[in-house]
């Protein structure tokens, strides 16, 4: 039995979150919250109060009921607070009135193709030509080609123009951009060209994170320098300090593929192993000296911290510092046992600093590998004791070499098995966030963790190894003559060589596991969030009953597996009926969708193939969402299984004309009767009513016209292809003709069912 008593934040932590989802989930239209969450403070202190002057159980847990309401109410109280959209000076208040803005560079600038990306914090705007304050986030990308250097963190810049409101998702399942934004308190995009915007000067929001991201491209320097191969000197820079801009895409998708992102971002695995070796280091040098336990924490804090700093102060790395800190003056403070809750505070002080953070999957999946880590790794590894067996093999008769043998062949066995059981238990933890967020489950973890962890982990020694070597030789050049710092030079030279080589070396390990196994992927997996939490809910009360033997708990758990069942087979059973024609939103492009269930066909219209960008991004997420089934990718409509015939007229092969017309694509599909225009629209033999007019690559025609040749009942649809300012012209004069119109570039994908299903 758990006393909750001596574990106070096991309970605290999560009535927060669940106050915050709650917010996050329905708060929209709540009115202010803070007086509530003060007076149900208020009044769980006095009812604590009272239980305590006179002990009474009935008293006590209601007091305690309240308490854990009160912290309920402080999250979602926090979470409102923190929305930035209510204040009455946002942008989201102003709209397209604003004319010009005065914005700060606030955050890392992400180095893509074609453009950089970051975000900048308004802080004046031009509105009917008067400046005034104002608030706000705008997710910006500017070209590479023109921009010059990548934007720097502090920078103001000033920009011509208002900015747009973040676009949701555009097609069927696609990732919610949007809402990933509004977590960040950013609310607008634009993409700015570089005559469109000027820096006039440089305040950074926070200058000790402006000098720690200069430290850190510092310190990139001195990987770029030593480190040769393009390849190796990328991985360095993500593994140490989790500078990724360099890593290439195939290099990115290797990892993915075989469980091991997590080792090119620095976060709680950098961080700890840091904190391991120093622990190390200092209790086998300083172990017996008095008040060890108090100022090796200090040491502890120090460096943690000063790790944290030279890094650049990344949010992934600052959770894991203050994850670590809370952890290390919890051991100062002799609470060793208490880890969990010491776990559980350090979540609760974060979530009172940013509430959205829960809502962060590097938040999530940090502290879920960490909890794993203490209370499932210890109980794994208990199933097999490694060294014991191999000792069992020892005979006295045997010769000394052979029983050395055994030995080290217990060690290792024992070395492998605690390597294996961190790794499963971090994988039970973990796994239904992966299969919620990222939609695949990499059965080759196992292997690839079990060798790549550990070499990478040597790599992380040695990468810092080399910066304090460096560090310390640039010193001591201060007062040495040049022919001395040439010869010291070798030294980093030689230790670069090593860090190099190791990462080769487990570089070339992922590659090969996912070369060996090809097929231990298992991708395109849709779980939606609740039944996340139901797997959640099992693997919560499956421990449960692990630990208690009761059996109400194992109710519990087969209660939540029928649910889980039930919910993807009502899931399964209403897509599979379901008939849908969609015309995709991808950036110049045609392409519409045929969907009978889980059974897909895709046809680009504009016969070029589909990129493998374009198919993972805006395509892929709806063949997960359904669950498709093998669907069918076609370049034009040759091979498409959906009848078609071409519309041409008389005019279409006469010579005198310069602009010939482009024959109209007629289809029939289920009942619907489809019509697909490019070009100039020549005179139509006969009209031919349609039920849906798809408009591409900015065809030449007119509302008259088109009533004239398929009926003013057709729904037109602007595809992708066709330019925002074609849109604009022809969408009033279809109005006015009777038209209804949908432009996919700024509504969405446009879905339609056929008649009577």
């Amino acid at each position: 039995m758990i006393t909750w008593a001596k574990f106070p934040f096991l309970r605290y932590t999560p009535a927060l979150i669940l106050g915050i989802v709650a917010y996050m989930v329905l708060g929209a239209g709540w009115p202010t919250l803070w007086p509530g969450a003060l007076g149900l403070a208020a009044a769980s202190a006095a009812l604590l109060a009272g239980a305590v002057r006179r002990p009474h159980p009935a008293a006590t847990d209601a007091a305690g009921l309240l308490a854990l309401l009160a912290v309920a109410v402080l999250g979602a109280a926090l979470a409102q607070r923190a929305t930035e959209s209510r204040r009455p000076d946002h942008l989201a208040q102003l709209g397209p009135r604003v004319e010009a803005y005065q914005a700060v560079v606030d955050d890392y600038t992400v180095v893509r193709l074609a453009t950089y990306a970051t975000t900048l914090r308004v802080r004046a705007v031009r509105v009917a030509g008067r400046w005034r304050t104002a608030t706000g986030g705008i997710r910006v990308s500017v070209p590479r080609a023109g921009a010059g250097a990548p934007p720097r963190y502090g920078a103001v810049w000033l920009v011509r123009g208002h900015p747009d409101a973040s676009k949701g998702p555009l097609n069927p399942g696609e990732f919610d951009y949007r809402r990933y934004l509004a977590f960040h308190q950013v609310y607008h995009q634009q993409f700015i060209h570089p005559d469109q915007y000027r820096v006039v000067g440089m305040a950074p929001p926070n200058y000790l994170v402006a000098v720690s991201m200069r430290a850190a491209k510092q310190i990139e320097g001195v990987f770029k320098h030593y480190v040769k191969e393009k390849r190796e000197y990328a991985l360095a820079s993500a593994l140490v300090l989790g500078i990724k801009d360099d890593v290439d895409a195939d290099t990115k998708q290797a990892y993915a593929a075989t469980g091991t992102t997590h080792i090119m971002a620095v976060s709680g695995l950098q961080v700890g192993l840091l904190f391991a070796a120093l622990t190390w280091a200092l209790r086998l040098s300083f172990g017996r000296v008095r008040g060890f336990r108090y100022w090796s924490a200090g040491v502890g804090l120090a460096v943690i911290w000063a790790y944290a700093f030279l890094t650049g102060l990344s949010p992934s790395v600052l959770r894991a510092a203050v994850m670590f800190s809370f952890v290390i003056v919890g051991r100062a403070a002799g609470r060793q046992e208490g880890i969990v809750n010491t776990l559980a505070v350090a979540a609760f002080c974060l979530l009172l600093y940013d509430p959205f953070l829960v809502a962060d999957v590097g938040f999530q999946l940090s502290f879920l590998a960490v909890l794993s880590i203490v209370y499932l790794q210890p109980r794994i590894a208990r199933w097999f004791d490694a060294k014991a067996y191999f000792a069992g093999r020892q005979r006295p008769w045997q010769s000394k070499p052979a029983q050395a043998a055994w030995r080290g062949t217990g060690w290792a066995a024992e070395a492998v098995w605690q390597a294996t059981a961190l790794s499963l238990a971090v994988q039970v933890a973990t796994f239904p966030l992966g299969l919620y967020y990222f939609h695949q489950f990499p059965l080759s973890f196992l292997f690839s963790n079990l060798v790549a962890v550990p070499i990478s982990s040597g790599a992380v020694y040695v990468g810092l190894a080399l910066l304090l070597l460096k560090g310390a030789l640039a010193l001591l050049g201060l007062v040495l003559p040049a022919a001395a710092n040439a010869a010291l030079d070798l030294l980093p030279q030689g230790l670069a060589w090593v860090f190099e080589q190791m990462i080769w070396a487990f570089n070339e390990y992922i590659g090969w596991i996912g070369r060996a196994l090809p097929g231990a992927l298992v991708r395109e997996i849709h779980v939606t969030a609740g039944q996340t939490v139901l797997v959640f809910g099992l693997l919560g009360a499956w421990l449960v009953w692990q630990r208690t033997r009761r059996l109400v708990w194992l109710g519990a758990a087969a209660s939540v597996a029928v649910v889980l069942a039930g919910s993807r087979v009502a899931e399964a059973r209403a897509g599979a009926p379901l008939e849908e024609f969609v015309v995709y939103s991808i950036p110049r492009r045609s392409v519409v969708g045929f969907w009978q269930g889980p059974t897909a066909e895709f046809v680009a219209a504009d016969s070029l193939p589909l990129s493998e960008t374009e198919r993972t991004y805006r395509l892929l997420p709806g063949l997960i969402q359904r669950g498709a089934r093998a669907p069918a990718c076609r370049v034009g409509w040759r091979g498409a299984t959906v009848p078609t015939r071409r519309l041409a007229d008389a005019d279409s092969t006469n010579p005198k004309f310069y602009l010939q017309t482009s024959p109209v694509v007629l289809a029939s599909w289920r009942g619907l009767r489809l019509g697909f225009v490019s070009g100039r629209l020549g005179p139509a033999a006969r009209p031919t009513p349609l039920d849906v007019l798809v408009l591409r690559r900015n065809a030449r025609v007119t509302p008259g016209a088109l009533a004239a040749t398929f009926g003013p009942q057709a729904q037109v649809v602007f595809d992708s292809s066709c330019k925002s300012w074609y849109v604009a012209r022809h969408d009033s004069a279809l109005h006015a003709q009777g038209f209804r119109t949908w432009d996919v570039a700024a509504q969405g994908a446009f879905r339609l069912r056929p008649p009577g299903r």
